[in-house]
């Protein structure tokens, strides 16, 4: 086996053998641009490594020396040499882009006898210092794993000591002695002396290139983007250039376009008289790309002739890194580089129509994630600060507000126009009202798929859900994160996105879609071919998911048209003694549901709306047991309050959620489904009356068994049957009857339900949870990260529909499904429908459509068009 590619003998189509920065250096190689010549060691040889308990592949350094000996050639130096060093960069190289996360190794060659030859060749004593100090500094801190901070702290007692402020300032012999003290610093914590022989420091760079690829931030950064673990990381091995050789030299780094707008217009940073790390980490304060044509203008244009030659060649935004030495012009590496998501939208229209690509790349170029910064507020950027904690990121977006810890005192402080922020240990359907009122959610408890994300998702509501830190003291109104105390009133941070608490107002920035925005989602409407529907309950919510493109409600959860002034009726229901009282107080739920429904219909005319009855127990539309406990034993409950006790005691359950709702709680409480059913068909009849279009699907939940499921479609159809006797005109209507399936009961015999089932939606919150065995509120704060790091899992699969498992089933159902009823209509509600990866599955098995929140309608439909065109793959590629 190969392992070491000279750049003469790779191409841009080689990323995942040369890693993308090999592959790029090849390319450009090949396009005869000015790269520093160089060998890449293959992604083939860090698995190796890595497989080999942490040592080098057999033949690996042989193929090395023999890269580098032709190197040496070419350049007629070689490395470390006395009189003329060759010096070279070690440098990472991925499959996809990590800017950052893995190890380069600069000025290597250098030793106590080379360092002087450096000085002799360019007659530059104090750089050849300057590079030297470096270099010890770098290969400490990356390779012997040397504390940073060391070596920062000693130079900057050195700049006190001569009084100075920057590097540039220090002379040749204040950086002898800086190299010595790095020296010193090496072998007081490496309890090494620091390697002179060249070779070897070629060999320990190497393996610390490889090591970095399982370092702790690759990893986490890996697990953020989905890049997979088993790829591996490529070396390059380049020929050194210096910016840091006067005033005659520089370096810096460079875009095609704007990263952070898109605009067509060259953006960089650039330094005189530096190297590369030193624009990067910050320490000296650049200046714009255009200052460069001041001081450098021959060199300037021959950069703008590369940047737009590349431009054109890799048909995208470029990231270019380039260095002056000595008034000579090197590009050191290109990549497509990384943008804003307003930039990436930009970007993808405007060169469609330069016609640099087509529409299908165009749509192809922007990721679904990136629509989400568009739709939600954020931090701002420019803004600093510390978190507090971190939670699940339970619903995107930022938000800041005084933390109230009660529904009732959020709506009340809202009410009296203060920004809220509703802080609980969990939510119940009780909360609602408070939920409204609040500009973000924080619980201490739950999951990704728990009341408070699911609620605050379809309301677009920042929240942070399963902050495990958080003691909260409902009670004493404060909570608390280790000594950190933050009582009712005060100002606190969330951020949804990235799951982040902090202490005190950050600055909110909130952006706005642009043309580009609906132009992209045009062209993806173009290629898909999954439909898009949405989970909303309220008209409003109706009403935002149809501006964002949905074609129709793929849920509508009619408990929550239970919830705020309306829940004492509800409870009327639950109380009743007899079924006249229980009629009673169904006939005022049936003409506000039949307003809701008219609402909702009108929203999505001409589209269809699936309407859920009635699916959680009836407990939780009573107060919490152990609050209402806490009262009884203070004295504070009335008759009242005592009744709703009993009631909720009588309702409790061992395990709720697999207890007494859905369909089981119609088989016991016929009237109230019929009651729904009526109020459904009545708003129908009086949409079509008014001219509308409705389309109604009338959803029986958690269905197990076929005569279950024939009993509760009977109802559907007597009710249907009642009211056309009765001359309500909803023989005009048209309606289905089907079933969410979300258990493995229903999906195994799917076939047999669809004789009587219209429609199937894939529950998939609920099937992913019985699959499984996991409780999905409680997963993500306790085992599921250790699952996560151990790769017990591949991924968190509440978030990423698990296509081994619980695909399987949906795979199932849908092909048994169809063989009994071939029009059978299939769709995904779960969150699972906002998901690229899982809507990626939707598409290949043939759903007609998947479901998801109100502001993950764009995501969703970019998806489905990525899955239609073939897309795959993490991440932008390098």
């Amino acid at each position: 086996m190969k392992y070491v590619y000279a750049f003469e003998e790779g191409s841009k189509e080689q990323k995942f053998l040369l890693g993308g920065k090999g592959a790029n250096l090849a390319e450009m190689t090949k396009l005869a641009l000015p790269v520093p010549p160089g060998f890449t060691i293959t992604t083939e040889a860090c698995n190796a490594y890595m497989a080999g308990g942490d040592a080098l592949p057999d033949g690996l350094m042989g193929e090395v020396t023999a890269a580098l000996g032709a190197l040496e050639t070419k350049m007629g130096k070689h490395l470390g040499d006395e009189g003329d060093p060759l010096l070279v960069s070690v440098r990472s190289g991925a499959p996809f882009s990590m800017p950052g996360m893995m190890d380069t190794v600069l000025n290597l060659g250098l030793n106590d006898a080379s360092v002087n030859g450096l000085a002799k060749q360019t007659s530059n004593e104090r750089f050849a210092l300057d590079s030297y100090r470096r270099f010890v500094q770098m290969f400490g801190k990356i390779v012997l794993d040397v504390s940073g901070d060391a070596f920062e702290k000693a130079l900057e007692a050195l700049r006190k000591e001569q009084g100075v402020k920057t590097d540039p300032e220090l002379d040749a012999e204040a950086l002898r002695g800086l190299v010595e003290t790095f020296k010193g610093i090496v072998r007081a914590e490496a309890g090494i002396d620091f390697p002179q022989e060249p070779h070897e420091q070629l060999r320990f760079a190497i393996e610390a290139v490889f090591r970095s690829w399982d370092g702790e931030r690759a990893r986490v950064y890996r697990r953020m983007e989905k890049i997979p673990d088993d790829l591996g990381t490529a070396v390059n091995v380049q020929t050194m250039v210096f910016g840091n050789k006067g005033d005659d030299s520089g370096t810096g780094v460079a875009f095609t376009r704007d990263p952070a707008t898109g605009e067509n217009l060259p953006y960089g940073d650039f330094l005189t008289n530096a190297q590369g790390e030193d624009v990067v980490a910050g320490i000296r304060v650049t200046e714009p790309l255009d200052a460069m044509g001041n001081d450098f203008p021959e060199c300037h244009l021959q950069l703008l002739d590369v940047m737009n030659a590349l431009q054109t060649h890799y048909r995208d935004m470029c990231d270019i890194e380039f260095t002056i030495e000595q008034g000579r012009l090197f590009i050191l590496q290109t990549r497509v580089g990384k943008r804003a998501a307003a930039a990436a939208l930009r970007m993808a229209v405007e060169m469609e129509q330069e016609g640099l690509i087509d529409k299908r790349e165009a749509v192809l170029r922007v990721q679904p994630q990136q629509l989400d910064q568009l739709l939600h507020p954020q931090f701002d950027p420019a803004a600093k600060y510390t978190a507090l904690t971190n939670g699940l990121n339970a619903s995107p977006g930022a938000a800041v507000g005084k933390v109230y810890f009660t529904a009732d005192a959020a709506e009340a402080h809202h009410e009296a126009g203060e920004s809220v922020m509703l802080v609980r240990p969990e939510t119940s359907p009780d909360d609602l009202h408070g939920m409204i009122a609040a500009e973000g959610i924080l619980t201490s408890r739950g999951g990704l798929v728990s009341h408070a994300a699911v609620v605050a998702r379809g309301m677009g509501t920042p929240a942070v859900c399963g902050a495990s830190e958080l003691d909260i003291d409902v009670e004493g109104k404060q909570f608390a994160v280790g000594d950190t105390v933050v009582r009712e009133g005060e100002l606190i941070s969330i951020n949804g996105t990235s799951g982040e608490v902090v202490v005190g107002a950050v600055p909110v920035v909130t952006p706005e879609p642009s043309g580009p925005f609906d132009v992209i989602l045009g062209w993806a409407d173009e290629f898909r071919i999954l439909g898009v529907r949405t989970n909303a309950d309220l008209p409003h919510d109706a009403e935002v998911a149809r501006r964002f493109g949905a074609e129709g409600i793929g849920l509508c959860r009619t408990e929550h048209m239970f919830l705020g002034d309306r829940l004492p009726l509800v409870q009327r229901f639950i109380l009743a003694e007899d079924e006249a009282e229980e009629l009673t107080a169904l006939q005022e739920l049936g003409k506000l549901q039949r307003s809701d429904f008219v609402g909702i219909l009108e929203a999505m005319d001409g589209l269809p709306v699936t309407v859920r009855l009635l699916d959680p127990p009836l407990h939780e539309f009573l107060p919490n047991i152990e609050e209402l406990l806490v009262r009884d034993a203070k004295g504070d409950l009335d008759d009242r309050g005592r009744t709703l006790l009993r009631a909720a005691q009588q309702l409790q359950e061992s395990n709720p959620m697999l207890g007494t709702r859905g369909v089981r709680l119609g088989v016991l409480k016929p009237n109230l489904y019929r009651t729904q059913v009526r109020a459904l068909f009545e708003a129908a009849v009086e949409r079509k009356l008014a001219g509308g279009d409705p389309r109604v699907e009338v959803m029986i939940p958690l269905a197990v068994t076929e005569p279950e499921l024939a009993l509760a479609i009977g109802w559907v159809r007597e009710i249907a049957a009642e009211m056309a006797s009765e001359g309500h005109g909803l023989e005009f209507v048209d309606y289905l009857v089907g079933t969410m399936v979300e258990t493995p009961r229903a999906a195994l015999i799917a076939g047999k339900i669809a004789g009587i089932a219209e429609f199937f939606s894939f529950g998939t919150n609920d099937l992913t949870q019985m699959a499984f065995g996991f409780s999905r509120d409680d997963i993500e704060g306790r085992f599921l990260p250790r699952y996560l790091e151990l790769k017990l899992i591949d991924a968190n699969p509440f978030e990423t529909l698990d296509v081994e498992g619980v695909g399987q089933l949906v795979r199932m159902a849908v092909q048994d499904g169809r063989k009994t009823r071939p029009d059978l209509k299939l769709g995904i509600c779960g969150e699972h429908g906002g998901d690229p990866a899982s809507v990626q599955f939707c598409h290949e098995i043939g759903l007609d459509y998947v479901s998801c929140s109100p502001y993950r309608v764009p995501l969703a439909r970019l998806a489905a068009a990525h899955a239609a065109l073939g897309s795959g793959g993490p991440g932008t590629t390098a």
